[in-house]
């Protein structure tokens, strides 16, 4: 007889160091320094207020771009799985944040019912391809946040042009192993290369994620920012 793996209860942990807390559970996939740098990374202008949130898991991305910016942006997130979308309602209730909302729905059933142009689309998405000869992670909640399984690249980049606004700004965190994908896709969706960021743990090692601005139906004139060493930062906060 197999013995069912018993499910571990949710915990309240710090939003980094934002003055929030955010629900998780150690059996699902964790927001981690991706997202965080990709929240930091993204530049408001003065008439931005309207932003979506792709993949948003339990909503550290929205949670912490309402925190740095005021309460003064209204932010939707869209999130599949419904245990993940679970764990973001309770932090955004627990918080008492008013101005984010979190739609539990497949991005690609999102775009054909939302009528919503935004601003600014953000995205955190599954980095990994799926073959059929792929060991996934045993917990499917874990492989779906890891892996193209219910969404890939190229999809996430055609939602991002389905929901944005003309000149409106995309920004997306991955990994530097799929960078000629995503200039592919990023050109096939009319947006245009703004910044590129590159991220190390620290000097002697290779590059771990991407950081990417782009902008719709705007010109490539790409800039190559200063890099990022993980190691060199207590705190995360305003570093771009």
């Amino acid at each position: 007889m197999v013995k069912k793996k018993t499910m571990k209860s949710n915990e309240l942990n710090d939003l980094y160091d934002y003055g929030y807390k955010i629900y998780q559970n150690p059996d699902f996939f964790k927001f981690s320094i991706d997202a965080i740098l990709l929240a930091e990374f993204v530049d408001i202008k003065m008439n931005q207020k309207k932003i979506l949130d792709l993949c948003t898991g339990n909503a550290p991305i929205p949670l912490i771009l309402d925190k740095k910016f005021n309460h003064s942006l209204d932010i939707v997130g869209v999130e599949l799985q419904k245990e993940i979308f679970d764990l973001a309602t309770l932090s955004i209730e627990y918080n008492n944040v008013e101005k984010v909302k979190v739609i539990n729905m497949d991005v690609n059933d999102y775009i054909k019912s939302n009528k919503d142009k935004f601003d600014i689309v953000t995205c955190n998405p599954p980095y990994f391809k799926v073959s059929s000869s792929e060991i996934l992670n045993d917990l499917d909640v874990k492989a779906k946040a890891r892996h193209e399984i219910t969404i890939n690249l190229d999809e996430v980049i055609k939602a991002a042009q389905s929901s944005i606004k003309n000149k409106g700004y995309f920004y997306m965190v991955h990994r530097p192993e799929r960078l000629a994908d995503i200039i592919n896709a990023l050109k096939k969706y009319h947006f245009g290369i703004k910044r590129i960021v590159s991220v190390y743990n620290d000097k002697n090692s290779k590059c771990c994620l991407i950081l990417i601005e782009a902008i719709y139906n705007g010109e490539d004139y790409i800039k190559f920012e200063q890099p990022i060493f993980l190691d060199q930062y207590r705190s995360f906060k305003n570093i771009f």
